[in-house]
């Protein structure tokens, strides 16, 4: 079984069973006629194959990317414009998805990237509060409930065939706490890398953008 069939399964089956609280409201894109057409055709393109990656793990799906694309930190534009793949998508830009296919770019482009590395997320469902993203770790009650889907959905993940020497984690505050925390109690990875968040950079570091570019290209290339 190709590497992308096991993806592509992977997110068909995807579901929150557990109850969280009501003023937060799940996104799965992938109930979206066009969002699993998009899926099939860029994981058919970059997976098919049977060859193991390095796991890079987000935090939660946004609106403007996953929530909409279904692929971590891929919006249409760079769906398009990047993977070349089409799409009927607004054309709207997310920043996290700007910082993350220059880096991309920086490794040589999306073919020779995702030879190497798969991109996921702590939660592989996203969440909306008032009309906002939100994540999972902002509600402590939200990241309680979630607690069981995110081992679940963690392990499926690995099983898609992850090298588990490292993860690298997007995100030094909340999320790589949780996924120290996580690792501690589960063992699953030898070592968990943490790695500025794209949106962090964007907003509040993009001046220094190249710099933080070469800085985790060498923290992923070791």
């Amino acid at each position: 079984m190709y590497f992308s069939d096991k993806i592509l399964k992977f997110y068909d089956e995807l579901e929150i069973k557990e109850r969280l609280p009501e003023d937060i409201k799940v996104m799965n894109p992938f109930k979206n006629h066009e969002t699993k057409k998009v899926c099939r055709e860029f994981y058919s393109k970059y997976y098919k194959d049977q060859k193991n990656r390095r796991i890079i793990l987000g935090i939660n799906p946004g609106r403007f990317g996953a929530g909409i694309t279904g692929i971590p930190f891929t919006d249409p534009i760079r769906m398009e414009e990047n993977c070349g793949i089409p799409n009927n998508f607004e054309k709207k830009p997310e920043l996290s998805s700007i910082f993350v296919y220059s880096l991309i770019d920086h490794m040589g482009g999306p073919a020779q990237f995702f030879k190497h590395y798969y991109i996921g997320a702590v939660s592989p469902l996203g969440f909306i509060k008032d009309n906002k993203n939100f994540n999972y770790y902002d509600h402590k009650l939200l990241e309680r409930s979630l607690k069981p889907f995110i081992v679940r959905t963690l392990i499926q993940q690995i099983a898609l065939g992850i090298d588990t020497q490292k993860c690298f984690c997007l995100g030094q505050g909340k999320n790589f706490e949780y996924m120290e925390m996580l690792n501690i109690e589960l063992k699953v990875f030898k070592e968990i890398v943490p790695l500025p968040h794209p949106r962090w950079i964007m907003q509040y570091r993009r001046p220094q953008m190249e710099n933080y570019l070469d800085d985790i290209r060498k923290l992923l290339s070791v």
